[in-house]
């Protein structure tokens, strides 16, 4: 007989681990399928903002490769300006995070089922059949946070924004600091995030039109910054939230990457990952109580909570990458940018604080 769990996640990523964690934790059953071996490689920057620790009752430090105080900014290699931040933030490399968040899910009873790829899903009544590559499952709710190229969310009939290209390359170099190059690339920014022995640059463009190859931006930046040129890159595209969508459907929600709640301003993913996730598991803990409308309340709080401000992300960097050099002199070389930024990033401001004061600076151009 198939076994009939609570939830199936699909994904094991910081979306379907938090999940996970929260619905194991209330006494649910849960299990996550991972298509790949376990603990995978990640592309990734895997800079994570500490705000996510508020949602958790353990701690993160095993997670962490280091932390970083500054940033350091430059315009078309040159301009450079460098300021400490409000908060450290976390720099993790994903094999590492997202094997522990997933080890706290599997400690509080949740269980994954790795190198197991999900074929095809089918509503049958009162539950999902989930076809894998192995044999059929079944479960009450499902929970798709299989990622930018997972096919989860087109099957549900829910609708993902437009994938966008990103490189990313990982050098084995030490010592440095978290970097923004603006100017090489149009409509986009190169970043470089350090881990303890490492360091990854990462490359995209965040609106318009994309060009034909951005590996030989990456290879030229990668070459002034003393680093081989010979590393592979790895084809990472990224989901940019570009207005509200349908998250849910019949007992299915969509979560993280999946869900496209990658911020159009900075790119950041973990965080509203790992929100999405912790949600999602509070909305299928309601529904499997009883509660009728909880999945769609589950669309309208990833709204409130994050796509709300993700408006002003997508205002301030529509303005922005208008006029790219005016606003790096008025904007990003002010101190006081980069504070309002950390503060944004570690969850004590939001965008919508600050979109006022930029357009004021912007104004006069």
């Amino acid at each position: 007989m198939t076994t009939m769990f609570d939830c199936i996640i699909v994904g094991a990523g910081p979306a379907g681990g938090a999940a996970a964690y929260h619905l194991a934790k209330r006494g649910h059953s849960v299990l996550v399928l991972e298509k790949d071996t376990w603990p995978r490689q990640k592309p990734c920057g895997g800079g994570v903002s500490p705000a996510i620790a508020q949602w958790f009752d353990f701690d993160f430090t095993p997670a962490i490769s280091t932390t970083v105080k500054k940033i350091r900014y430059t315009w078309k290699l040159s301009d450079p300006v460098e300021t400490e931040i409000v908060k450290p933030m976390w720099m993790v490399r994903r094999d590492v995070f997202d094997q522990f968040l997933m080890q706290q899910a599997v400690d509080v009873g949740a269980k994954l089922q790795t190198q197991t790829e999900v074929t095809g899903i089918k509503f049958k009544s009162d539950r999902w059949q989930v076809n894998t590559n192995a044999e059929p499952l079944e479960a009450k709710y499902l929970i798709a946070a299989d990622g930018t190229k997972g096919p989860m969310a087109k099957w549900l009939g829910l609708k993902q924004s437009k994938l966008r290209q990103s490189l990313i390359a990982e050098f084995p170099v030490s010592g440095q600091i978290p970097t923004f190059e603006f100017g090489m690339v149009k409509n986009g920014s190169i970043w470089g995030f350090p881990k303890a022995d490492s360091y990854s640059i990462s490359i995209a463009t965040f609106r318009g039109s994309e060009p034909k190859d951005l590996s030989k931006d990456l290879t030229q930046y990668a070459n002034k910054m003393g680093m081989a040129a010979s590393n592979s890159m790895v084809d990472h595209p990224i989901c940019l939230w570009d207005g509200d969508k349908t998250l849910h459907t019949q007992n299915a929600l969509i979560a993280g990457d999946a869900a496209s709640l990658a911020d159009p301003l900075s790119a950041e993913g973990i965080r509203p990952s790992i929100l999405s996730g912790v949600k999602a598991a509070e909305a299928i803990d309601q529904a499997l109580g009883g509660a009728s409308n909880a999945l769609e309340k589950y669309t309208q709080i990833i709204q409130k909570e994050w796509g709300a401000d993700m408006v002003w992300a997508g205002n301030l960097a529509g303005l922005f990458y208008r006029f790219p050099g005016i606003g790096y002199k008025v904007g990003v070389k002010v101190p006081v940018a980069t504070q309002l930024i950390s503060k944004i990033l570690c969850g004590e401001l939001r965008y919508a604080d600050v979109i006022d004061k930029a357009k004021k600076s912007l104004s006069p151009f």
